[in-house]
């Protein structure tokens, strides 16, 4: 893999670049970086939306759609994530490789410029946002509140993290409340683009074969013409969990889920990271992990039981389906496994099958440019990068101790139960 060339354009902006030659396409993503907040989530998450609809050089969906179909058929997303007490805007652009445009057409520059057009010089009216494209967004993150109250497994797992999480940023969601949402108008939309531009901290990547120079030119100038104060962006972590806080709902389901919080102890930067994510993978994460072997398959307690570690927050979160008699017993049954980790109960096998498993999902990331990028990407807010080869030989090298400490850092923080009335 190749690694990544990382330059600063102005006050809290760098620019990242990957030069990589498998591929005839290219990739340009700007990722926005703020504080996460429940006064900004809904009105940046609606933004994102709507500036991917026009801009003041093709004010409607129409021509800015013929222009990227001008573009040898590019393609512009946008999305609203949640990276530790963080939210990140992302506005990006695949299409052509420079190489292989007709008559030396740079499609970097073409598409910088387009990205420029989109972030920086929107389809306005006035000092504000056009009103129908803002409805058109706001009905469409409705939707999306309701798709995942409709899903019991997402909404179940969201639910937790409100629980466990009420005190602090993280329990904030992704795209803030769907009050906020209505409340949102075209004027503070544009308040609070204005504030995006001006605090963000702004990661740019390129993947592709061509120099990115003419794009490096493009991004310079743009954010150059912008009075910026970039924000500190922090996590806040919270070490061991206290008493433990159980809630219980009822509605009509026909899955009740069983899902589960706990402080992990560590988190990033710290490197014992690994050895965290390792044990996360090894209790819940494979198709070899303890969860699915001896809990799912050998015990019959769930449908399915996952174990996920969040390590810029520095919590693991265990979520199951199951028949509402059978609750008790897959609690019971999750912890002893946990205590089993605990006491060294962890076989070679176990954690031979858990590494293998996660070089080779990391080894995927290197088949696409959209898999490269996401790669980078995810390191933007830790201490430098590193590939996937690097990083394969720092999982490859932890020990059974470590992954036994990392797991008798777990305490049990929350755990949320959704059953059928």
């Amino acid at each position: 893999m190749s690694f990544i060339q990382r330059t600063p354009i102005a006050d809290g902006v760098y620019f990242n670049s990957v030069r990589d030659s498998r591929f005839k396409t290219m990739k340009l993503s700007v990722h926005l970086f703020v504080p996460l907040s429940a006064e900004t989530a809904s009105e940046n998450a609606l933004i994102a939306g709507v500036l991917s609809r026009s801009c003041k050089a093709y004010p409607d969906f129409t021509a800015l759609s013929r222009k990227l179909s001008a573009l040898y058929g590019a393609d512009l997303n946008v999305s609203s994530a949640k990276i530790g007490e963080n939210q990140v805007i992302s506005i990006s652009a695949s299409g052509l490789d420079d190489r292989y445009a007709i008559d030396g057409e740079s499609i970097a520059k073409e598409l910088s410029v387009l990205l420029c057009g989109v972030i920086f010089e929107p389809n306005l009216s006035g000092r504000a946002f056009v009103a129908g494209e803002v409805e058109q967004e706001r009905r469409q993150l409705l939707d999306l509140i309701d798709s995942e109250y409709n899903e019991k497994r997402i909404y179940a797992n969201a639910r937790l993290i409100e629980i466990m999480c009420a005190d602090e940023v993280f329990g904030i969601k992704r795209y803030g409340t769907a009050e906020a949402i209505r409340a949102a108008t075209p004027e503070s939309l544009y308040t609070a683009w204005e504030k995006l531009l001006k605090d963000a901290v702004a990661e740019i990547i390129y993947i592709g074969d061509s120099s990115p120079e003419k794009a490096v030119e493009v991004f310079t100038e743009a954010f150059q013409s912008i009075p910026r104060t970039p924000v500190t962006l922090r996590t806040e972590v919270i070490r061991e969990a206290g008493e433990v806080k159980r809630v219980t709902e009822e509605i009509e389901v026909s899955q009740s889920k069983l899902v589960m919080g706990f402080r992990a102890g560590i988190a990033l930067p710290e490197t014992e990271t690994r050895a965290a994510g390792l044990m996360c993978a090894i209790l819940g994460g494979t198709a070899t992990s303890k969860l699915f072997c001896n809990v799912r398959e050998k015990q019959s307690l769930c449908y399915y039981c996952a174990a996920r570690y969040d390590k810029d927050k520095g919590i693991i979160v265990i979520d199951s389906g199951v028949e509402g008699e059978n609750i008790e017993k897959l609690e019971a049954g999750i912890l002893k496994e946990i205590d089993d980790m605990k006491n060294g109960v962890i076989s070679d096998f176990e954690i031979d099958s858990a590494k293998m498993a996660i070089i080779n999902a990391y080894q995927g990331s290197n088949d696409t440019v959209g898999g490269i990028e996401s790669w980078f990407a995810r390191q933007l807010l830790q201490d430098g990068f590193r590939t996937i080869e690097e990083e394969s030989a720092l999982l490859s090298a932890v020990t059974r101790e470590e992954i036994i400490a990392a797991a008798n850092k777990l305490t049990l923080d929350t755990v949320y139960v959704l059953k059928n009335k």
